[in-house]
């Protein structure tokens, strides 16, 4: 079941409200007695009219793969065109518009226009193209008409790819002072966004088949709210809702009837209510949502069901309180509390239950599958000496799931940050965590623990020890030249598990050189690295151990030299390398690999004809390829049938010549 507003968004929008209450800007500030009379800008009279900056874009595209597209901005191969644009207006009466696009044209692309009077209100309009390219060599013989998929003898080449249009409409109204009880104001927004395409999926017909799945949905989102705000306070009542829709429904075999059951249409509603106060040097906020997530769609027929359609709710709440304190000029205290409940409040039937493989003729309901957590937060900030700030924290989480392998979780988590300015030009920061989870007794649940092996630990539920290691290091030699060094050590260690998830390390690095070389030259330089390695054990039909070793790799350089040509050329050049690589070792040998790298080159030249109009000349390249070796041929295993070799091993041109106007 999905749900496209699910509990973790839910979590974020809620806190969002909170996060932007806080207004400390300058037209919050109290000025009842400050005498203004005297005051005059003078030179802050900006010119009514248009403003701003267009440019046209027209040129070739050079591929063989569509995949080229998610670096290039646009899959096909040939001539693109496009349009950026960055412009203002203003009136004389004080009304605003502002129009922005970029690369409006091509598969990803957007343009947004907001106008209003600012003060009063502003409507906004927005549209996004994105498009995901994934393959277009993707092999079947199942071809889709109207819910059939329909067997051929001929193979039929697809591309796989998803395109979302998004379209939004929003409106902001400012009702100004309320009376005595503070300022008033009110948004509204409706968005939409259609994804079609297609993508692999799997179905046994009976013996198993890769196929396209064809995506047709969409996906209608409603969010309004008031806000209400003093000099010291802020509250907001707000509602979000979304509507998901399925245009392909259930789909079949000429031979067998819903083969394939489709993603069902749901809907998911919340209620906010947020809230900030601030009391001399502490603040306060807290918020409360209710929401509740349904989907009342018709099931596909079978022995042993029931049930003709699912009547599925679920009701969700959250709440927050923190409080954050300055103490005196060195000290500031901070406090959070969060619950979230997630009820399941959906259909209950009795079902025929399976054991395995044989029907064992019992009969037992479906069981509601509740979600409780709580967390609690405290932290502490000390500024020691100037340059010198000392941090640490403490962390509580508990969740509790019904019918689960592990019915109650408890992690708790301790960290400690200090940071340094050594000496003028150079900043070190370090950080220090320790982590603990346990809970109860692992398969506790009457549902899981009969048919599981008793050994069997899940790892996100699983007893775990996490230490953790951050630097950060910030060194200015010269004032042209910046670097910046982070890196990052963490080991999980699962000491109780026997079978599953026993170990798992995460280190690396980044590294970023910044350098302005004259007035006219810069150039900058980043390199990264990051290795994850993991072990576990299994047992089917005898025990077994596995080391799994993801490598990553990122390097990146660039300049930019302008002031050319009587001030009128500037020259511009970057390259990006990224390689990873995945390994899995066993006892018996080793899997085949995963393995990718790609070089990407932008070379550009920009040319000012005169002072409103400019020339710019863009190269870009991308060189990649990737090897899975999971990756089979059509028939190359008896009684599968996959879609083909869907690796990559390509190179993309892209030559874009684009004219810029300026406006006054």
């Amino acid at each position: 079941m999905r749900f496209p507003l699910n509990l973790l968004t839910m979590a974020l929008l809620g806190l969002s409200g909170s996060a932007m209450a806080a207004d400390f800007s300058v037209n919050r500030a109290n000025t009842d007695k400050v005498n203004t009379s005297g005051f005059q800008c003078r030179q802050c009279q900006l010119a009514p009219g248009l403003s701003g900056e267009v440019t046209a874009n027209a040129g070739y595209n050079d591929s063989d793969d569509i995949h080229s597209g998610n670096a290039l901005g646009d899959g096909r191969d040939g001539m693109i065109a496009s349009v950026d644009a960055e412009l203002g207006y203003r009136s004389q009466g004080g009304y605003r518009s502002q129009l922005r696009a970029h690369d409006l044209g091509l598969d990803n692309g957007f343009v947004s226009l907001k106008t209003g009077r600012p003060g009063q209100y502003q409507l906004a309009l927005d549209y996004r193209n994105l498009t995901r390219f994934e393959n277009s060599d993707a092999a079947t013989r199942l071809w889709h008409d109207k819910g059939l998929l329909q067997p051929s003898p001929n193979l039929r080449y697809l591309d796989l790819e998803l395109e979302r249009q998004q379209a939004g409409i929003g409106l902001s109204y400012d009702f100004g002072a309320l009376a005595s009880l503070g300022d008033l104001s009110s948004y509204v927004r409706y968005d939409r966004e259609k994804k079609q395409g297609h993508r692999s999926a799997s179905l046994i017909t009976p013996r198993p088949v890769n196929f396209a799945l064809p995506v047709d949905e969409s996906n209608d989102k409603l969010r309004a709210g008031l806000q209400l705000s003093g000099h010291n306070w802020f509250t907001e009542l707000a509602y979000q809702g979304s509507q998901y829709n399925n245009d392909i429904n259930n789909l079949s075999l000429p031979y067998a009837a819903d083969l394939y059951s489709a993603t069902p249409d749901n809907q998911a509603h919340q209620l906010t209510l947020n809230g900030q106060y601030r009391l001399a040097s502490t603040i306060f906020s807290g918020r409360i949502v209710a929401g509740r997530m349904l989907q009342d769609e018709g099931l596909i027929q079978m022995t042993g069901n029931p049930l003709q359609s699912w009547d599925g709710q679920v009701n969700t709440t959250d709440a927050n309180l923190a409080v954050s304190t300055a103490v005196n000029s060195r000290l500031r205290l901070g406090g959070q509390l969060d619950y979230r409940k997630r009820d399941n409040d959906s259909s209950v039937a009795e079902f025929v239950q399976l054991e395995l493989n044989p029907v064992s003729g019992t009969i037992r309901q479906n069981p509601l599958l509740d979600i409780e957590r709580q967390s609690a937060r405290l932290n502490a900030s000390y500024r020691l000496a100037p340059g010198y700030r000392l941090q640490g924290g403490y962390e509580f989480k508990q969740v509790e799931r019904s019918y689960g392998e592990r019915e109650e979780t408890r992690d708790h988590n301790l960290w400690a940050k200090l940071g340094m300015q050594l000496v003028s030009p150079l900043r070190l920061d370090l950080k220090a965590s320790y982590g603990d989870r346990g809970g109860s007794r692992y398969q506790a649940g009457e549902l899981t623990s009969s048919e599981t092996n008793s050994l069997l630990r899940k790892y996100h539920l699983a007893d775990r020890r996490r230490t953790a290691m951050e630097m950060g290091l910030q060194y200015t030699p010269l004032n042209w030249m910046t670097l910046d060094f982070n890196s990052h050590y963490a080991l999980d260690d699962y000491r109780d598990t026997v079978i599953g998830l026993t170990e798992s390390r995460d280190y690396g690095y980044d590294l970023n050189l910044s350098l302005q070389l004259s007035e006219r030259l810069s150039a900058y330089g980043t390199a990264g690295q990051q290795w994850i390695s993991s072990q576990q054990n299994g047992d089917q039909l005898t025990p077994w151990h596995s080391d799994i070793k993801d490598n990553f790799i990122s390097l990146g350089a660039g300049m930019a030299y302008s002031g050319l040509l009587d001030e009128r050329l500037t020259l511009g050049a970057d390259y990006q390398f990224a390689n990873s690589e995945g390994n899995t070792l066993t006892e018996g040998g080793a899997y085949d690999d995963y393995y990718s790298f790609n070089h990407s080159v932008e070379l550009y030249g920009r040319y000012h004809l005169n002072d409103a109009m400019a020339l710019k000349l863009t190269y870009r390249y991308e060189r990649y390829f990737d090897t899975d070796g999971n990756e089979v041929g059509i028939d190359a295993v008896t009684g599968l049938t996959t879609l083909g070799v869907l690796n990559h091993n390509y190179n993309a041109h892209q030559l874009m010549l684009s004219f810029s106007y300026l406006l006054p």
